[in-house]
């Protein structure tokens, strides 16, 4: 299958580095410069800038750009694409709809780990169009297919900003060390160390039997989970979650 991405930022440039091997892939964007900049890096793609009608007349469309470019690249699309794989955040089925023709419609929320097929993908749309969905995005990774936009929009605070959020607590524990008097590199490899076993833990059990399993009455670990829970981490997480779906649904509305 060929893929046409519209669009080259972070996001796309992820997904392209995960589907490149998989996938015949098009890019089509506004910079020519960084364009140049991703074919170099991924030779085998095609690139090409952005005309003022653009032709997508049965492409399967990825769709990377900002959610609020969408109004503006409409003006610039023709014809009717045979689907469209959307990340954009907070944009609705709807929305779509009004600016791009499309036979078939797909909402995805991929992450930044799609670079090293590593995604967590929530995706949903048009029942007919998702096996292809799910194929498309297991070359990056996992797929979840969900039952409806709001679960989706719900989902992306959690595994679309979701590396933004561990990225935090990583710094912070290899912070913590440093602090204490270990070196900085020695920290950053026991953190990354840290999450690589982590990964394998909670895919096999539960989160709470994960802390029971290592916090022993008087220990080490109570002590520091004491002061986690003190500084209210965990109602911390709960509204940055929270607060990512709200943001979702401000989208929505524009």
């Amino acid at each position: 299958m060929k893929l046409t991405f519209i669009g080259n930022g972070n996001m796309a440039k992820a997904l392209i580095l995960g589907l490149a091997n998989n996938y015949e892939i098009e890019v089509i964007g506004r910079n020519e410069q960084t364009l140049k900049i991703l074919k170099n890096e991924i030779s085998h793609i095609t690139t090409k800038i952005l005309s003022s009608k653009e032709d997508i007349t049965n492409k399967n469309i990825v769709l990377c750009v900002k959610p609020n470019s969408l109004q503006s690249l409409s003006a610039s699309i023709n014809g009717q694409a045979n689907t469209i794989y959307s990340v954009l955040a907070g944009t609705t089925i709807e929305t779509l709809k009004k600016n791009i023709s499309a036979k078939l419609y797909i909402r995805s929320m991929p992450n930044v780990a799609a670079s090293y097929s590593k995604s967590m993908t929530t995706i949903t749309g048009d029942v007919d169009a998702k096996e292809d969905a799910i194929d498309i995005f297991n070359s990056i990774g996992q797929t979840l297919w969900l039952e409806s936009q709001k679960q989706l929009d719900i989902a992306t605070g959690l595994a679309g900003s979701g590396p933004a959020f561990l990225a935090l607590i990583a710094e912070s524990l290899a912070d913590g060390a440093v602090n204490s008097g270990l070196k900085r590199s020695d920290a950053q490899f026991l953190t990354a160390g840290l999450f690589d076993g982590f990964a394998s833990l909670i895919n096999n059990q539960k989160a709470s039997d994960i802390k029971d399993s290592v916090m022993s009455p008087g220990g080490i670990t109570a002590a520091g989970y004491t002061v986690l829970e003190q500084h209210a981490v965990r109602a911390a997480m709960i509204d940055a979650i929270t607060q990512a779906y709200n943001k979702a649904n401000e989208f929505a509305k524009n």
